[in-house]
């Protein structure tokens, strides 16, 4: 789905006029009807605005264009477990559980992968290969990389 699509289809869940959307945003109805023929699309605050608004990620505004992922544990997310700043805004960058209330839930890589290795684990994925599958992969992730 492009932006155009997206903001179109929010606005009329949201049973808003173009006037009324541009008015909740302070832009005009002009730019809200560029959104949504796909002239042009919001700049970086505007989609700040319309994430609060309507409650979406910015990543939803603009069509989902890339896989998201938690940098923390690697999971993959959506807005409905995407993390929040302590204002309500989202933090793309994380799931609700490792980022929540401005604190990250794990203190280290051995207390997330030993969490995850005994909950992930099971008959067909024995906890000794579901650890050495977390050792090697959540390395690679930014908030371990910038751990080190």
């Amino acid at each position: 789905m492009e932006t155009k699509d997206v903001i179109l289809a929010l606005r009329t869940k949201h049973g808003l006029s173009q006037d009324e959307l541009a008015g909740q945003i302070y832009v005009t109805r002009q730019a809200v009807s560029r959104w949504e023929t796909g002239e042009t699309i919001p700049n970086t605050e505007t989609l700040k605005l319309l994430s609060k608004f309507f409650d979406v990620s910015i990543n939803t505004l603009l069509g989902a264009p890339r896989p998201w992922i938690c940098q923390c544990c690697g999971m993959p997310l959506d807005d409905s477990s995407v993390s929040r700043e302590p204002d309500g805004s989202f933090n793309e960058e994380y799931c609700k559980w490792c980022y929540a209330d401005g604190k990250y839930a794990y203190t280290s890589l051995d207390e997330l992968i030993d969490f995850l290795t005994e909950h992930m684990s099971s008959e067909n994925w024995p906890p000794e290969q579901a650890r050495a599958f977390f050792l090697e992969q959540l390395p690679k992730l930014n908030h371990w990389k910038e751990a080190e």
